[in-house]
């Protein structure tokens, strides 16, 4: 993934009960990052069935949230980590961000993760159109979840 030079500031403080939900996702996340990207992709498209798009503010402060407590996910590697911890924890509120891995369009070439909210790129310093997506998750009814969701009850006609 793409690797800037420094580590982002950490945002200001967060209060405990948020804290302790994004330590929660963080731990989710890092232990989900090491999985193969197939892994990855079918864990984060069953967590978003059901969920509501998320706003760019509520993303935002998930985004704020999980960098306030990992230091991980503010450093040069951090991205996929940060990426999906930031979603978890937007499901945490019932609704989910579109989760985007690609590659940076103009070269050297590098991965990265992020998330979007309502066309928006949520807390990352490059401008729209700078990454190429290559993998979206963004949240599903429970109705087409991809097959997966509540049955679809069929009445018979006497």
């Amino acid at each position: 993934m793409t690797t800037p030079m420094e580590l982002s500031p950490p945002p200001a403080q967060q209060p405990i009960a948020l804290r302790v939900q994004a330590l929660l996702a963080v731990a989710l996340a890092r232990t989900l990052a090491r999985r193969s990207p197939a892994r990855i992709r079918a864990v984060l498209d069953k967590t978003s069935l059901g969920a509501r798009p998320a706003t760019h503010a509520e993303a935002l402060r998930a985004f704020n949230a999980v960098m306030a407590v990992s230091r991980r996910c503010r450093g040069p590697r951090g991205c996929l980590p940060r990426s999906i911890a930031t979603a978890l924890l937007c499901r945490a509120w019932g609704c989910w961000p579109v989760w985007i891995v690609g590659i940076r369009r103009i070269g050297p070439f590098a991965g990265h993760a992020w998330i979007e909210a309502q066309g928006e790129l949520v807390g990352e310093m490059h401008p729209d159109g700078y990454f190429l997506p290559m993998v979206q998750v963004g949240p599903k009814s429970a109705e087409r979840g991809n097959g997966v969701g509540r049955p679809v009850e069929h009445t018979r006609r006497s």
